[in-house]
């Protein structure tokens, strides 16, 4: 039974990406599921409900700060900050390097941050704007903004996923941070290259100047207007509290959207809750949306998935699991069977934290090293978590940046980290026991 409540579930995920609904609908089957699986097993409602309630909990810290990121996005518009960026962008950034651009710049302010969602809400909106304005195809824009963010979100030393991975790998971080940087060299140099070529191939069209003309007709651009973009930027690297980073971000915005530009309190509150829209109509296709009402979806799934993760832990559903990632560690190698672990966990649990959890804790016994196994983890869990089109790290970004799944296949640098990983593992850990089964025969005396 456990069997075909895992797949009827998948099968729900599959036909919602398919017909193009909101993947929450399939989440809410799968928590329906595994509350009968667990009344099959004998638990009572109010059980699960605590087992599901005692993860649901916890995910409102992260139902707060997108709230907060939906607030940010609608009032950087409101306040002038995005019509500003989009200014100076499209006069200072040479058309044929676009591309190249968005990718190196949020990948430089990723490492920084230690945040993929801050700077995809944030520099990730600005370029995704430019785009729009540029001409510039927006899935291909998408496509570096995703590659670029998940550089520092994988191995910055402020990533509150490289430090997951090293508390529960027990291993020093910046020893992790030194070897992720070492692995990433080369992913990081292909996909520079891709985008430079594309960014060749897609450079931004000129701008009709009335659209320029109409952005300094809305708004007044004057230096304070990038007061919210200097706030996320810079408190951050004085280890200020992210919430706190935010709200000071959310009220500069909406001093900004009064004071500079005009606007009502009750328009400002609007633009906060449901979105920014603009006045000019040549605007519209560019600056509208933001908003906590555009996150609503996304923090949807946020909860939906931490109510059935807490089912399935409490019911015991995941500990025969150990024995068949063991066992596919010995038949196929340590990093393959990682690689199929934490894929098969953000799929099912939609969620990268859990999938870097479980593929410690389920292959830990292949390992001799936990540098090692700290290495693996960083190489597949966690780039593969935003390849994953209901996983929380691919769709809060995607909703951000205004796109659909489309853009995955150009978020090159996550796939090619394991891709690159894959093959020159041995490089990097020569003195670890061989991961493939064939190179341990090879090498036997």
């Amino acid at each position: 039974m456990t069997a075909a409540a895992f797949l009827m579930f998948l099968a729900g995920l599959a036909a919602c990406l398919a017909l193009g609904w909101n993947v929450a609908w399939a989440l809410t089957g799968g928590l329906c599921l595994f509350s009968l699986l667990g009344l099959f097993r004998g638990y009572s409602p109010r059980a699960l409900w605590a087992m599901a309630w005692s993860r649901g909990k916890k995910s409102m810290v992260v139902v707060r700060i997108l709230l907060l990121i939906g607030a940010i996005t609608g009032l950087w518009r409101a306040g002038g900050t995005i019509a500003l960026c989009i200014l100076y962008g499209i006069r200072l950034i040479r058309p044929n390097l676009f591309l190249l651009v968005a990718f190196l710049l949020t990948a430089a302010l990723s490492y920084a941050l230690g945040t993929s969602f801050g700077v995809a809400s944030t520099a990730g909106v600005v370029m995704m704007a430019l785009a729009r304005f540029g001409g510039v195809d927006e899935v291909l824009a998408a496509g570096a903004v995703l590659s670029g963010v998940y550089v520092g979100d994988r191995c910055s030393p402020a990533s509150s996923s490289a430090s997951l991975v090293a508390a529960v790998t027990e291993t020093d971080l910046y020893r992790n941070v030194r070897a992720m940087l070492k692995t990433g060299l080369m992913p990081l140099v292909l996909t520079a290259a891709f985008f430079a070529v594309l960014a060749v191939r897609n450079p931004i069209a000129a701008v009709d100047e009335g659209v320029l003309s109409a952005l300094e007709g809305s708004f007044t651009l004057t230096w304070p207007a990038l007061l919210p973009a200097v706030i996320i930027v810079a408190l951050p690297l004085f280890h200020v509290p992210i919430h706190w980073v935010m709200a000071l971000s959310i009220a500069a915005g909406a001093l900004l959207a009064v004071f500079l530009q005009g606007m009502g309190p009750l328009e400002t509150l609007g633009a906060a809750v449901l979105g920014y829209a603009p006045a000019s109509p040549a605007l519209a296709a560019v600056l509208s949306g933001g908003g906590v009402a555009s996150m609503a979806a996304t923090c949807a799934v946020v909860f939906l998935t931490s109510l059935y993760t807490g089912i399935l832990e409490g019911i015991g559903v995941l500990e025969p699991m150990e024995e068949k990632a063991l066992a596919a560690a010995g038949r196929l190698g340590r990093l393959p069977a990682t690689l199929g672990t934490a894929l098969l966990c953000v799929m099912v649990f939609c969620n990268q934290v859990v999938g870097v959890m479980l593929s410690q804790q389920l292959l830990r016994r292949a390992y001799d090293s936990r540098e090692e196994q700290a290495i693996d983890i960083e190489n597949t869990a966690i780039t593969l978590a935003g390849l994953v089109p209901w996983s929380i790290a691919s769709t809060v970004p995607l909703t951000m940046l205004g796109v659909g799944p489309e853009a995955l296949p150009y978020s090159v640098f996550l796939w090619l980290v394991p891709l690159c990983y894959l093959p020159t593992k041995r490089l990097f850990f020569p003195a670890a026991r061989p991961s493939f089964p064939h190179e341990r025969k090879e090498n036997s005396p």
